[in-house]
């Protein structure tokens, strides 16, 4: 049970600037690797993200130039207790349904290593930005495992074959062909990772609190519904989404030829 418990504050950096808040998985020494106690540490400052009406948007990335997450750190994820284990594995799907369900825009920064649960990991976030050093992968199947825990996040960001092909063969693709894939949101320069991330964020950061978790929600919320019942939450949550305050201020706002003055109600 060890290896599930114990302060993890110092390996999982929290920082809100700006109505941003940046999560950083700080273990360079193990690529950034994913223990359980991360993955709990992860799920509690995206809780406290959520909770904050300060934080507009979450930036989820990995300390220094090697990886943003080369994921799970084999040796540190198991244990005696079969059962604990079980439930343990599960907690990286819960971190995905809380990034999904955090009501904020996320966006992943890539540098370097993104393999199997850090590739789960940056793909469940709404946006992913990577540098052209950036290298994907989900290599599981070389060391006799698969990658079952990633393939919902890999199969809606991606065509399911390509996903497939992925987790079939354990390669390796780059910056460049992640693009073509179309799983990344924006490639871009090593120098430039940083810029464009922050003028991103800034960007979300700007809009309207309410209209983007509404909106937001209707998206992962109609994913995997029929078209018919897909249109008729929608219809529903249109008419939701005008009665706000927002919607109000937004209309006005552009007849009047200025910056709307949001305040997320």
């Amino acid at each position: 049970m060890s290896a599930m418990t114990g302060g993890v504050e110092d390996e999982v950096r929290y920082d809100v600037d700006g109505g941003v808040a940046t999560i950083t998985i700080d273990r360079p020494a193990r690529r950034n690797a994913l223990s359980w106690p991360v993955v709990a540490e992860l799920r509690r400052r995206v809780t406290e993200a959520r909770n904050d009406d300060t934080v507009r948007v979450v930036v989820l990335t990995g300390a220094g130039e090697q990886a943003f997450c080369a994921g799970a750190d084999l040796g540190g994820m198991i244990g005696e207790d079969d059962e604990a284990v079980h439930e343990a594995r599960g907690q990286l799907a819960s971190l995905f349904q809380d990034l999904w369900r955090l009501g904020k825009p996320t966006i992943a920064r890539v540098r370097g290593f993104c393999l199997a649960g850090g590739m789960g990991l940056a793909l469940s976030c709404d946006l992913v930005v990577a540098a052209d050093d950036a290298v994907f992968g989900t290599p599981e199947i070389d060391v006799g495992l698969w990658p079952y825990m990633i393939t919902v996040p890999l199969c809606r960001s991606m065509p399911p074959k390509r996903a497939l092909d992925l987790m079939l063969t354990g390669r390796r693709v780059d910056a460049a062909e992640a693009e073509r894939i179309g799983f990344l949101s924006r490639r871009v320069a090593v120098d430039e990772l940083d810029e464009v991330v922050g003028e991103l964020a800034a960007t979300l950061a700007a809009k309207s609190p309410s209209a983007m978790r509404l909106g937001r929600n209707s998206f992962y919320s109609v994913w995997d519904l029929t078209s018919d019942d897909a249109l008729s939450m929608l219809h529903a949550m249109l008419g939701v989404a005008t009665q706000l305050d927002d919607a109000a201020e937004g209309i006005a706002a552009f007849e009047q030829k200025r910056r709307p003055n949001w305040t997320g109600t």
